[in-house]
């Protein structure tokens, strides 16, 4: 008799957002929200996409450890891509605005985690961090897509 082939697992997806008000530039962890959804989902194998909806924001996976690598990733992005640069033309909404836009493109606004025993498969001292770019105070939108089974 031959082996049974076991019935193939029904993938789902589930979508949830996260809204995040910022305190101004900096990195702000949500590990945490995002393991909640995929929590949430229910999905046990299967990956994870984290988006920001925002072009002077970004989604870095970062360590969550040691502040001060953060602290350092803050003053690198000061000086790669600093405000008030004079040949800047998008100022409309301030000397922030262009770098903003820079900084953004420079990193990205998602990531795609995969998940394992319903768990995010991050690495022991990664975290995952909204990388504010404004110095104003910014209410962000993170939408999170679980697929899996």
């Amino acid at each position: 008799m031959p082996p049974t082939t076991p019935a193939p697992s029904q993938t789902k997806v589930y979508c949830d957002q996260v809204q995040l008000l910022t305190r101004g530039k900096g990195t702000y962890e949500i590990t945490g929200e995002v393991q909640r959804i995929v929590d949430d989902s229910g999905i046990r194998r299967g990956l994870a996409t984290i988006f920001v909806r925002h072009t002077s924001c970004s989604l870095v996976i970062m360590e969550n450890a040691d502040p001060s690598a953060r602290t350092d990733l803050h003053a690198f992005f000061e000086k790669l891509v600093p405000e008030d640069t004079p040949y800047f033309v998008h100022t409309y909404e301030g000397p922030d605005d262009m770098p903003s836009h820079i900084r953004m493109c420079l990193t990205d606004v998602d990531k795609n985690i995969p998940v394992i025993d319903g768990s995010l498969t991050l690495g022991t001292w990664q975290g995952i961090f909204l990388f504010e770019h404004r110095k104003a105070s910014h209410t962000r939108q993170i939408a999170v897509s679980v697929m899996g089974v």
